[in-house]
């Protein structure tokens, strides 16, 4: 580890934007953490060394001859730890992943806005490694495309197309007017309070009669049935999943209200669901791997704008 009280102090004058950084990248406490730690453990070896390239400026004396510029030196790690995170998760199995769920921590004042940073952290696990780190990067922390550009491999302006092919997923397409998506949103919040709770009068309130719910096997545990049908039905079967609920996130799902689930950052499940005259009449849970990527998620407008 570095020695240089000075450049120690330095580093942790950045921790908290590189821990900011990280956990928009990866969408986990712990992973981010994990990460800037890398960050630090890679500056100590590198302070015994001529230096580092690729970082233009006016060299300081903070015990690192080399590094021009210690913060946007320091970012660069961080990018790129996080991209192996990335990239490495597309090789893990869903299932193989834990459900930590969302755990408070400093680093939550610093990155979420509520609600709306989550549900754009939700939308984040949506997205391909390179695109993510190059939107991250340059619509949340103002990076420009020629720095970027060597983190995910590209030119500058494939690194440009990146992050805007990730806008456009950000942004979605709603698929309903203004006004019924207003309403539509107010019933799947509805519903999604009362299955977090577990609540059973409230569900049967929100579900409409003969309301079907349609779910993967990978959703379900063995033997439950793939499809239920009635509100009694449907709700007793919402009450099961009332711990994921708590993990679940309003967000556009192809163009209308629905709600995701990524815990630590990683894509596990989509409920897609059907709303008519104020109540939900049908609801899809989609686990399955290949199925989820056949899903579009956005933002709901409104925590888009407050968001990005």
């Amino acid at each position: 580890m570095p020695e240089d009280k000075t450049l120690a102090l330095r580093f942790e004058a950045e921790r908290p934007r590189l821990r900011a950084l990280a956990h928009r990248l990866l969408g986990s406490a712990a992973e981010a953490e994990d990460a800037v730690q890398e960050a630090w453990l890679r500056l100590g070896r590198q302070s015994g060394t001529s230096g580092i390239t690729g970082v233009s400026g006016t060299a300081e004396n903070s015990g690192t001859a080399g590094i021009a510029n210690l913060a946007a030196w320091l970012t660069t790690v961080v990018s790129r730890v996080c991209l192996d995170v990335l990239r490495a998760r597309r090789e893990t199995p869903v299932e193989q992943v834990p459900e930590r769920g969302v755990q408070a921590g400093p680093e939550d004042e610093v990155v979420r806005a509520g609600e709306v940073g989550r549900a754009l952290l939700v939308v984040l696990a949506t997205l391909a490694p390179t695109e993510r780190v190059a939107f991250v990067l340059h619509d949340l922390f103002a990076m420009p495309f020629d720095a970027i550009a060597p983190i995910v491999d590209r030119t500058p302006v494939a690194a440009k197309k990146l992050a805007s092919r990730a806008r456009l997923r950000v942004r979605g397409t709603p698929a309903l007017p203004d006004a019924d998506l207003a309403r539509h949103t107010q019933v799947v919040e509805a519903f999604l309070a009362a299955a977090r709770g577990g609540d059973l009068t409230e569900l049967l309130r929100v579900l409409a009669p003969d309301v079907v719910r349609h779910a993967d096997p990978a959703a379900l545990p063995a033997g439950a049935p793939v499809v239920l049908r009635g509100a009694d039905a449907v709700a007793r079967g919402t009450r099961f999943f009332s711990g994921r609920a708590a993990l679940a996130e309003l967000a556009l799902v192809d163009g209308r209200p629905g709600l995701v689930l990524a815990p630590d950052g990683r894509l596990t499940g989509v409920l897609r669901i059907t709303v008519a005259d104020s109540r939900v009449t049908a609801y899809e849970v989609i686990a399955g791997p290949d199925r989820l990527t056949g899903v579009t998620v956005a933002m709901l407008p409104e925590r888009r704008r407050a968001a990005v």
